[in-house]
């Protein structure tokens, strides 16, 4: 450790704000063991509010996360002995990303002010937000024919509508008066740390190197993000925005400033400790789980993340075309960051549960039968058992012979080659095409889709020497991550952490606190290692061979025959 090694008693929080709730982790510095944690869902969210999934909209209050902030990390510390917060000495954060908002000249974001508390524009735009499809359109073409540099080159060659200046122009084509009240926008892993040691002005916040490089095309190639003459060549609108943005940024390794002491009352943490840059969660979550070069880690939730980290010698100039950014110290200082991911996963998997979970919805509070509270009970219990069940089912049948091909594309493709305008399928159904048949066939696309970007990875000239999995699905499903397994035709190591996000938050923590001088010694000294590996099985991984060349041809299928939007499916 550094100056504080002799100094066993020391403790940091790791904050993973993701897309349902926050997680707050209490670690020992030392050992990287879990000693409380608690996590917090977001109300408003949970409700629906401000969302709208038939038009992409998918907006977060920040109240959601100001409260859930609050309510974990006091929650987390109360299951630890009197007097342990004062153990503490840093605090990590990350958080789900692009997730930008509008914010006001003293930083605080709009929707905290009562003339845009409701207004969805006001808010964070959450990373599945897809409402900026025809701005990311226009802000690719302008990149490859503008007559300049083309500023996504970092960023895989595509520009996404997940990402910050795609979001921040849709709002201001729809919401003049946000557009007017914005002084500046933050990427919600900038603002937490910002809350937290008191940095009002929008010009004086520690910028993520992470967010910046993989979202806004941040490179130190052109001294930082896009010139404006660029910007207004693609719309007028954003005239005079990077000016009130940012020119510098900075690792999640480095301290964002110290905790206030009104937020040390609240959180019940001592005052002026230090916060760490903010970074985007599955990079951090890599961090947590183990990341060295040569390995991927798969961040599996609502969505995946693949991260992996190169040394700058080994990529040299090359440039990875289709990926979500390649950027210098986003997960590691030190170390090229790379960034993949599939934009549905477990969104999949839930689509799926609430579509067969309809009836029960709509027709059970209408029912005679019984009363409307065990009409409702009933309802919770079947759904929270319906994927359980499901994932049982599906495991028994053979790998190969449902007769179904899927495409995961429900929420659009992210890699390789972001595309949201793709949609998901289903074929081959016939009448016997049963629910757990359908289930595999789902659990087979969200595979093959791993094991494309995987392709394309090697195809670009990265070795992927081994593959770490993290988050809810890899600690919770056997029968989808032994599928991932055999698509893949190579082992899985699951992460032991079972907050792993809020563990590699907490590293950083460390680092930024002075505990550890760098990354790697704090992951050495905290990482937990792996509870289990999936093997694959020989004759399953031959059968899903064939079966991926047909998800492959589907896709391309799709692809050349999409239809305009509205107007139904074409094939």
């Amino acid at each position: 450790m550094g100056q504080n090694a002799k100094d066993v008693s020391s403790l940091v929080v790791g904050l993973d704000f993701g897309t349902d709730s926050v997680r707050a982790l209490v670690v020992d510095a030392a050992t990287g063991e879990e000693l409380a944690g608690e996590v917090a869902y977001y109300p408003r969210w949970a409700a629906g509010m401000y969302c709208d999934p038939a038009e992409n909209r998918f907006r977060q209050h920040p109240l959601d996360y100001i409260e859930g902030m609050e309510a974990a990390v006091r929650g987390a510390l109360a299951k630890l002995p009197p007097g342990t917060a004062q153990r503490v000495k840093g605090i990590g954060v990350g958080t789900t990303g692009s997730t930008p908002a509008p914010v006001d000249a003293h930083g605080r974001p709009l929707a905290l002010g009562p003339e845009f508390s409701e207004n969805p524009n006001a808010m964070f735009i959450l990373w599945k937000d897809h409402t900026a499809v025809e701005e990311a359109g226009e802000l690719n073409h302008a990149a490859r024919h503008w007559g300049g540099t083309d500023f996504t080159k970092y960023v895989g060659g595509v520009y996404s509508s997940e990402w910050f200046w795609a979001k921040i122009l849709h709002v201001l084509r729809h919401d003049g008066a946000v557009g007017a009240a914005a002084f500046s926008w933050v990427e919600q892993c900038d603002w937490i740390p910002a809350l937290l040691t008191g940095t009002e002005s929008p010009l004086r916040i520690k910028r993520s190197r992470c967010a910046a490089g993989h979202k806004a095309m941040w490179h130190e190639d052109w001294g930082g993000l896009p010139p404006e003459e660029f910007l207004v060549h693609i719309d007028p609108l954003l005239r005079g925005i990077r000016g009130r943005l940012y020119t510098d940024t900075y690792t999640a390794a480095e301290p964002a400033g110290r905790l206030t002491p009104a937020w040390a009352e609240r959180l019940g943490l001592p005052p002026g400790i230090p916060v760490a840059v903010g970074a985007i969660d599955a990079h951090v979550g890599a961090v947590g789980g183990g990341i060295t070069p040569g390995v991927l880690v798969k961040i599996m939730g609502t969505s995946t993340c693949d991260i992996m980290v190169v040394p700058r010698e080994n990529l040299g100039g090359k440039l990875i075309g289709g990926i979500c950014g390649q950027v210098d110290g986003s997960v590691i200082p030190g170390l090229i960051g790379l960034e993949a991911g599939q934009s549905a996963y477990g969104d999949v998997y839930a689509w799926y549960r609430d579509l067969l979970s309809w009836p029960l919805r709509v027709l059970l509070p209408e029912s005679s039968l019984v009363d409307r509270e065990t009409g409702e009970e009933l309802h919770r219990q079947l759904v929270d058992e319906l994927l359980r069940r499901l994932s049982l089912e599906a495991a028994g049948i053979p790998a190969g012979s449902t007769g179904l091909l899927a495409l995961d594309w429900l929420n659009g493709r992210r890699t390789p080659y972001a595309d949201q305008t793709l949609k998901g399928a289903i074929v081959g159904l016939s009448l016997g095409s049963t629910a757990p048949k359908i289930f595999r066939a789902l659990v087979e696309a969200t595979a093959f889709g791993s094991r494309a970007i995987n392709d394309h990875l090697m195809k670009e000239g990265l070795e992927i020497k081994e593959v770490i999995a993290l988050g809810g699905i890899a600690r919770k499903n056997d029968f989808v991550m032994q599928v991932l397994a055999d698509v893949l035709d190579m082992p899985i190591k699951v992460a032991v952490a079972d907050q792993a996000c809020a563990l590699g938050a907490a590293m950083f923590g460390a680092v930024a606190a002075g505990l550890y001088p760098t990354v790697e010694e704090a992951q050495a000294k905290m990482g937990r290692g792996f509870s289990k590996t999936y093997t694959p099985d020989p004759g399953n991984a031959a059968a899903y061979r064939r079966l991926y060349q047909g998800y492959l041809n589907l896709g391309r299928m799709l692809e050349a025959a999409r239809s305009v939007q509205g107007e139904g499916v074409l094939l």
